[in-house]
């Protein structure tokens, strides 16, 4: 399958909730990861095709691991799911690659439309 996803946010209920839709739209769920040096070390060895990626996290923020995956690989899909409703973020995060920006809490059409969106680009 080349739908694969990598879900990276510190609070499982929301990995739940993304990991739900995720499965709906077609996507294997291949990894689940609560810290941004998790996200990377997950994204090395599992190589899933997408990243949805929350911003706030402890330790190593989203922020950076979305630049830490991209200095690795260029080509990585990585979609920002936070809280964070701020432009400053958004452009910052759309600069270093990001693909996507969903907020939360998120709208269950919305992501299911990004996921199925996604599917068709693997």
């Amino acid at each position: 399958m080349n739908n694969r996803i990598l879900i990276v946010d510190d609070a499982m209920i929301m990995r739940l909730r993304i990991r739900e839709i995720a499965e709906q739209s077609g996507w294997e769920v291949v990894g689940e990861a609560a810290t941004g040096q998790q996200a990377i070390e997950m994204y090395v060895s599992l190589k899933p095709s997408l990243v949805t990626m929350d911003i706030v996290m402890p330790n190593l923020d989203g922020v950076e691991a979305l630049r830490a995956i991209r200095s690795l690989d260029a080509k990585a899909r990585i979609c920002m799911v936070s809280a964070l409703n701020q432009k400053e973020k958004l452009a910052e995060c759309i600069q270093l690659g990001a693909i996507d920006f969903i907020v939360k809490p998120f709208d269950r059409a919305r992501l299911k439309t990004f996921f199925e969106r996604q599917g068709r680009q693997t």
